[in-house]
């Protein structure tokens, strides 16, 4: 199965720019979905993840952690946009929790 990652947020708005900007992620280079709170679901998403997509995952952390110790960002030119941030995990989320809703669906049936 092929997925297309979505760029950018669904609405462009001033607030939405400015809490991406303020959360400070960005600045170390990491995307949206590189900070998710990584309980089930999202740990079973970045199982089924492509090794590229994986690798490049592994990289910006392991950026970001070096960066953090060392107490410094990258230059602005490096810090990842609001309108470019690509949601690369939100379609195999999405795939893991409608499985998840299906067996407990299915499982409530029997």
């Amino acid at each position: 199965m092929s997925y297309v990652a979505r760029k950018g947020p669904a609405v462009y708005s001033a607030l939405s720019k400015w809490a991406y900007n303020m959360a400070g992620f960005n600045q170390y280079g990491l995307h949206r979905d590189d900070c998710l709170y990584e309980n089930e679901d999202v740990k079973e998403a970045i199982r089924r993840l492509p090794e590229k997509l994986k690798d490049e995952r592994n990289f910006r952390i392991t950026r970001a952690l070096h960066l953090s110790m060392t107490k410094t960002i990258l230059p602005k030119e490096q810090w990842t946009k609001y309108e470019e941030d690509t949601k690369y995990l939100e379609p195999y989320l999405e795939e893991v929790c409608r499985e998840r809703d299906e067996k407990l669906k299915w499982e409530s049936n029997k």
